[in-house]
């Protein structure tokens, strides 16, 4: 990956204390998102370790890995405090990840498709704000973002195939549609969960 290999300063030197600011809740929130995103992955490895999805899982989590070091090594860089909530994020994302496996691979998958969509959503509003800003400026961390970015997607988009592949006998049966739609509670789950990506992100962003 391009962000391993370089040596750049993601985040540009800045006197004007607005700018500052407004990075300074970016990379909290990202912080806090990728540091989320792992404890779900940890979650559901503890349920589902020894299944047949634990080798996608564990792919998965080992890229979210890598994200969650490199906004650890920006944090320190650019001495920019994490959220105050990381202790919550911690308990309340293995819980995410657990309870999610607990329904079943199906379950874990649907969870994870809705909190990599929120993910993905989230960068792609940093990168509009930033592009409108000075996207020369700010190339580095572009890069940065749409990179985390279309690795959250790919992971979204493998799910959902993951997701049909074991569900899908299920529904042509009971509806003769093999969309992902039909799969039991997904959008229920997806907008609980979804609600809740939101909120945590407005939440960190803050505090």
């Amino acid at each position: 990956l391009t962000y391993a290999r370089r040596g750049y300063v993601v985040l540009p030197p800045t006197s004007d204390e607005e700018e500052k600011a407004m990075l300074h809740r970016m990379m909290r929130v990202d912080h806090a998102g990728e540091y989320g995103a792992n404890r779900i992955y940890a979650g559901q490895m503890a349920v589902l370790g020894r299944t047949q999805i634990s080798p996608l899982i564990q792919e998965m989590w080992d890229q979210e890995k890598q994200h969650l070091r490199k906004f650890n090594e920006i944090l320190a860089e650019n001495r920019v405090r994490p959220t105050l909530l990381l202790p919550l994020w911690n308990i309340a994302g293995f819980a995410l990840g657990a309870g999610s496996a607990l329904l079943g691979k199906e379950g874990a998958m649907a969870c994870t498709v809705a909190v990599e969509e929120s993910i993905s959503e989230h960068y792609n509003s940093q990168i509009r704000t930033l592009m409108e800003k000075d996207p020369e400026k700010y190339t580095e961390l572009l890069q940065l973002i749409k990179e985390f970015r279309d690795d959250e997607m790919e992971h979204h988009d493998q799910l959902i195939i993951e997701i049909l592949v074991f569900a899908l006998p299920f529904y042509v049966l009971l509806t003769h549609d093999p969309s992902l739609l039909q799969v039991p509670g997904y959008q229920l789950m997806k907008a609980i969960i979804q609600v809740g990506c939101k909120a945590a992100i407005y939440i960190s962003e803050r505090l």
